[in-house]
């Protein structure tokens, strides 16, 4: 089978469309990956995460924030989604109506139940290795929240633990704990 390139990718992301079907795809080494649906805790602490980045950010004008519908064209022609990603205001001044063109500042991978941890931990060195100044890798299973730089050893936080990007966000600090659903008390659930 020949690679598959950005065209096809654009051809097969219509014909979803057309259809009515909504999967995130990816073109890596001219090879198409097709994605459904993650799991709800999953996407609950994307959507946590992005609204504390958002609160953070926005007010401040340091760029833009991204959900797992963002694509990017790698240097390396391949196109990524991260589930969360960020870029500085100074790289982006103005999002095309396009995918970026761009390796993203941050990227953030979000395991899903079924996801091994080794494939994305790959997945966000690479995205470090083209460029991104910080990639991180949230586990929901060990609640735990990897942080990884071009330089040094990735650092592991969990409960107890503030997630801090200070090259990106200075002064942004986020509990950890506070990237997990919370569970509702019987007394929240009353109307």
């Amino acid at each position: 089978m020949p690679a598959m390139t950005l065209k096809d990718l654009n051809q097969v992301q219509t014909l979803f469309s057309e259809a009515g079907l909504d999967y995130k795809i990816e073109l890596e080494d001219g090879r198409l990956s097709i994605m459904g649906p993650s799991d709800i805790v999953s996407s609950e602490i994307s959507s946590r995460l992005i609204a504390f980045l958002f609160a953070w950010i926005n007010p401040r004008r340091l760029g833009r924030v991204f959900d797992s519908a963002g694509g990017f064209i790698m240097p390396d022609t391949n196109v990524k989604a991260p589930d969360v990603s960020f870029v500085r205001a100074a790289r982006l001044r103005q999002s095309p109506r396009y995918f970026g063109e761009l390796v993203p500042d941050l990227v953030v991978e979000i395991k899903s139940q079924n996801d091994r941890i080794k494939p994305i931990e790959t997945k966000v060195l690479k995205f470090i290795e083209l460029g991104a100044l910080v990639g991180i890798l949230i586990d929901p299973d060990e609640e735990t929240v990897t942080i990884y730089r071009s330089t040094g050893e990735p650092t592991v936080l969990g409960n107890g633990d503030i997630l801090t990007v200070a090259e990106l966000f200075p002064g942004w600090e986020l509990p950890v704990s506070e990237l997990w659903p919370p569970i509702f008390t019987e007394e929240e659930t009353q109307l």
